[in-house]
């Protein structure tokens, strides 16, 4: 390739880049404030709903049992309607039913079920709303990108999770303070409405801005639409379409979705928990704990794109992805040797967030580099659905233990410990497989 024509592709594909990732990380950002702001509201509402610590974990991890189960026809169902009209459904419909969490007590008492009960219910309901954004945003990216170029894609859209907590926290923390005893509602109630408030907005936004794909793309000049597409079409030459049949009788990815389960336990365990865990240090106000796990995550998230910049750089994802996810997942067990020192707990929650989000940034691509048309659909859907019911198994068992030995210490050295598994499962399982040294085509970078 000619220095003209590399420098004509790397502009096409920072066109698409600034026009996508920004928008898709903000939706996704929501998408995700709208997930874990029940880790904030559990400060309060356990005890004004009479609830216990494994009642919470259990709801909180319900939410994947709705996942799973809706993730694939989700997928599929974008794949033949087009993504811009499906990805604005499903944020209509997680923003009505996140906000409908305030009214948790109040469903109790209408239905004659148990709070718990209820609880439980919405947060099933909100993992069918949500079911198949994420892969059906990782589906979209194969749209516009080849598999070398994805892992740098999808750590900017990762970074929005971190950036949920980011500005998620502080702002959680505020309307608790700010807006209890307001209208009569508790400030858990208050955080559930407030935050559900900006999903209904950018479905609107879905529909005004995305194009199904690059066809589609009145912003780009027919002569980037054609390279785009022709670096697509040299991919697809290498990759082979499957029947479901075939699709799930493939060992990596089944490989795949184990390692994704070990990683996400650890993840979603510090999500749901990190708020309690640093209360647990002696950080008694909310607003505080907002702003300390700001900062925590807004570490991670920088450390975590540049994690995945190094890895496409020297064309190395394997040992990268193992690393992170090892040197996360004993991040994640240290931090419960602290459990009195603020400051060395957070630091060490840091860290195990920034090897989570770098190995599933650099993760991604795996899959996507052996499938294409409808099969990629399905199989980042299943990828996903299976490996995110870590995010039920996690808290789950986090609450357990937590009700169990009057602590989360023991339940976060353990969910610490599937991570490090998840990494040695890379670095030595993964071997066989040689998508996963993601070697750059000869179009590459």
């Amino acid at each position: 390739m000619t220095p003209t024509a590399d420098a004509a592709e790397e502009r096409a594909y920072a066109t698409v880049t600034w026009r996508l990732l920004p928008f898709l990380g903000a939706c996704y950002l929501v998408a995700y404030l709208d997930r874990v702001n029940v880790s904030f509201a559990k400060l309060h509402m356990l005890a004004d709903l009479g609830m216990s610590e494994a009642a919470y974990g259990f709801g909180a991890g319900v939410f994947f049992v709705g996942y799973f189960l809706f993730e694939l026809p989700s997928n599929l169902a974008l794949h033949r309607i087009g993504a811009r009209v499906w990805i604005a459904r499903i944020m209509v419909t997680w923003g009505v039913v996140s906000g409908a969490m305030a009214f948790t007590g109040a469903l109790a008492q209408l239905t004659g079920l148990g709070t718990d009960t209820v609880f439980y219910l919405l947060r099933f309901l909100l993992g069918v709303a949500e079911a198949g954004f994420f892969p059906g945003v990782l589906l979209y990216l194969n749209y516009w990108y080849p598999s070398h170029r994805q892992s740098r894609a999808v750590a900017w859209l990762l970074a929005a999770q971190p950036l949920a907590f980011v500005l998620g926290a502080p702002i959680s923390g505020a309307i608790m303070e700010s807006f209890g005893g307001v209208a009569g509602l508790y400030d858990w109630q208050w955080l559930f409405l407030l935050e559900a408030a900006p999903a209904l907005a950018l479905a609107i936004a879905v529909l005004l801005y995305l194009d199904d794909g690059i066809d589609d793309a009145a912003w780009l000049a027919q002569e980037d639409q054609g390279l785009l597409k022709e670096r697509l079409a040299l991919e697809a030459r290498t990759k082979h379409d499957h029947s479901l049949r075939e699709l799930f009788a493939m060992k990596p990815l089944w490989l795949f979705t184990i390692i994704y389960l070990l990683i996400v336990m650890g993840v979603y365990g510090i999500n749901f928990w990190l708020p309690s865990i640093i209360r647990q240090t002696g950080v008694r106000s909310v607003l505080s704990i907002g702003w300390i796990t700001a900062v925590s995550y807004f570490v991670s998230a920088v450390l975590a794109v540049l994690v995945a910049r190094h890895a496409e750089r020297h064309n190395e994802k394997r040992w990268h992805a193992a690393a992170a996810a090892a040197v996360g997942g004993a991040g994640l067990a240290l931090s419960a040797a602290f459990a009195d020192d603020t400051w060395l707990t957070v630091a060490c929650v840091t860290l195990a967030s920034t090897g989570g989000l770098a190995s599933m940034s650099l993760f991604w691509s795996f899959p996507g580099s052996l499938l294409v048309g409808a099969g990629v659909a399905a199989g980042l859907a299943a990828v996903n659905s299976v490996g995110n019911l870590g995010g039920f198994i996690g808290p789950y068992l986090l609450g357990g233990l937590t009700d169990w030995l009057g602590a989360s210490t023991a339940g976060v050295a353990v969910l610490g410990g599937f991570m490090v598994v998840a990494g040695a499962l890379i670095a030595a399982a993964c071997k066989d497989y040689g998508v996963l040294s993601t070697q750059s085509s000869q179009y590459g970078q």
